[in-house]
């Protein structure tokens, strides 16, 4: 009886170690605005700059404002680690579009929890949380979001669960539900709003892809009027040690907390904007 589940053993673990994991899902650990499914590996540190230009067209664009290119609609720099294969964490300072918040500090944590498999496990699963915290000076104005009564007004936070799944070598599905949680709103406002995000990636080669990536919100009852779903589309560019994306999107600020409640802009109207980022990994 020891013998045959020795047996049995050896033979699941045989099988187990040769089970090929689907590898680069999305290429880097962000799809636009939003996140990926991939986790940095354990020990990589990579370094991120992401920059949103002013609107192309609409009253605030055109040639006037050179298409977007005069303004900056929010920068952001960020350090993200991975402690193992699977767990990362990331810090980063963003100016803030101002609508409402600026001078943001954000940080997040996403564990890769199933990993997609060529003949086993059929999609890639991860969590994701994250919080920002504004240290603008407070408004004098009472009724003014800046305000800040009380410390805790300044923060906001999100949580997401992130499923993917590779068809074939070129295209890629992932979809993104999402909450978002502000301690502090106005009156025509809610603190906790649910966003159901999906994204669509498309390589023609191992170094140049194209994403479209959208959230639809599901506003509750009070929410108020002006807010937008957003989307973005990025042409994307990899190669030794760097991801550059391009992209084009409705949204101003970066991070779920951002982009998920504070987007009014409507592509319909040419209000939206070029932006990009860029990425690179040293290993420590």
């Amino acid at each position: 009886m020891i013998k045959q589940l020795l047996v049995l053993s050896c033979l699941a673990l045989a099988s187990a170690s040769h089970a090929q994991n689907v590898e680069e899902t999305f290429t880097g650990t962000r799809v636009i605005n939003g996140h990926s499914v991939e986790t940095l590996k354990g020990r990589i540190l990579e370094f991120r700059i992401e920059h949103r230009f002013g609107d192309i067209a609409g009253t605030n664009g055109g040639v006037q404002q050179f298409f977007g290119f005069d303004q900056a609609a929010d920068i952001r720099f960020a350090f993200e680690y991975g402690l193992t294969d699977k767990w990362m964490i990331g810090l980063g300072r963003s100016k803030g579009t101002g609508s409402p918040y600026r001078s943001l500090v954000d940080g997040f944590t996403k564990y890769r929890i199933l990993t997609q498999e060529k003949d086993g496990t059929p999609l890639s699963l991860a969590a994701m949380g994250s919080a920002v915290i504004s240290y603008q000076q407070a408004s004098d104005d009472l009724t003014q979001v800046i305000s800040y009564p009380k410390f805790s007004h300044r923060m906001a936070y999100s949580a997401q669960i992130i499923a993917a799944r590779k068809f074939g070598e070129k295209l890629s599905l992932q979809i993104m539900p999402t909450y978002v949680h502000r301690n502090l709103v106005t009156n025509d406002d809610s603190n906790g709003l649910f966003s159901l995000g999906g994204a669509i990636n498309y390589k023609f080669n191992k170094t140049y892809g194209l994403i479209v990536e959208y959230y639809q919100n599901f506003n509750p009852a009070g929410l108020r009027e002006n807010m937008k779903n957003s989307l973005g589309v990025a042409f994307e560019w990899t190669t030794n040690g760097h991801n550059f994306k391009m992209n084009f999107t409705n949204s101003r600020g970066f991070g779920e907390t951002q982009f998920i409640p504070y987007t009014t802009s409507d592509w319909l109207a040419g209000e939206f904007r070029f932006g990009f980022s860029i990425s690179r990994k040293f290993k420590l």
